[in-house]
């Protein structure tokens, strides 16, 4: 049998607000492949994402596949990737209760713990995307909102990498970098505007640019397109239900996919079988993204 060993591999997850969305889910497939787990999530969700870990209410949703026992994290860091420094943080956040119990919340403050505490990343997980008005067709979107949504659900991609560059660069077996986009950067998705289908049209390029910078480095960095899911972020998107029921229907595999498909791949990208893959976008969505005429549903 060939495994899937990630053992002593310190993996980073960024994203993580709750225990139903992509990011737990590829979490709970890194630990069972044998990863260290360190979260980070937005200043406003650490508390959340620590009590899911701990309580026994929510015991279900941290048992890993495979039989793997269950979901350890080593560290729920704030993290709030529209800001590289604390230079960067508006008056407004600077006083809000709610980021500053926590220090240091930016990019550089989350690489400067993972330097101190762990000394190395081995895997970045970006499962971060956000647009305010993300229901608004392309035409009525503000310039403020399309700048969002592209500093958060794109550059922030590039931001990460090159502050743990140090702590990813030339690691045995190499480092890995697995970006979360969606085939709403390919084509015409409605109810998928206010510059997010421009911000995962701009993750999927710059994590080809990433790849060639970074590769001589031994960084890979790829992309996973997974298929519509109905994760409670998902449900700003409006009809999330409707999109699912038809990728279903029209599918080669006519199904939905599931969370833990999105995690089984992740795990096999950040493992040394994928390590002469990078650049890549690969598709986890029954095949949907290869149809041109859909079936009548």
């Amino acid at each position: 049998m060939i495994p899937i060993d990630l053992r002593g591999k310190v993996a980073l997850v960024t994203g993580v607000g709750d225990d139903r969305g992509f990011a737990w889910h590829i979490s709970k497939a890194l630990a069972a492949a044998g990863a260290r787990l360190v979260f980070a999530s937005h200043p406003r969700l650490v508390n959340i994402v620590a009590n899911i870990l701990e309580r026994d209410l929510d015991r279900e949703s941290r048992l890993l596949p495979f039989g793997a026992g269950e979901l350890k994290v080593e560290k729920v860091l704030p993290c709030d990737v529209a800001f590289d420094s604390m230079a960067d943080v508006d008056e407004k956040t600077l006083n809000d209760k709610r980021y500053t119990k926590h220090g240091d919340y930016t990019i550089q403050g989350l690489a400067n713990t993972m330097t101190k505490e762990f000394g190395a990343v081995d895997i970045l997980i970006h499962a971060v995307a956000f647009s305010p008005e993300i229901k608004n067709k392309m035409v009525d979107t503000s310039r403020k909102a399309y700048l969002t949504a592209l500093s958060i659900s794109a550059f922030s991609l590039t931001a990460l990498l090159k502050a743990l560059q140090p702590l990813m660069e030339n690691r045995p077996e190499g480092a890995s970098a697995v970006a979360l986009s969606y085939l709403g950067g390919d084509r015409v998705v409605p109810h998928y505007g206010g510059g997010m289908s421009t911000a995962k049209a701009a993750l999927q390029i710059d994590a080809k640019q990433l790849a060639s910078n970074l590769g001589p480095k031994n960084i890979r960095v790829n992309i996973i397109s997974a298929g519509p899911y109905a994760s409670r972020a998902a449900s700003a998107i409006g009809d999330i239900d409707e999109m699912v029921n038809h990728a279903a229907a029209c599918s080669p595999l006519p199904r939905a996919i599931t969370a833990q498909e999105v995690g089984n791949t992740t795990a096999f990208l950040c493992s040394p079988l994928a390590s002469a893959i990078t650049g890549h976008v690969l598709y986890v969505d029954c095949g949907y993204n290869v149809m041109g005429i859909f079936p009548k549903v």
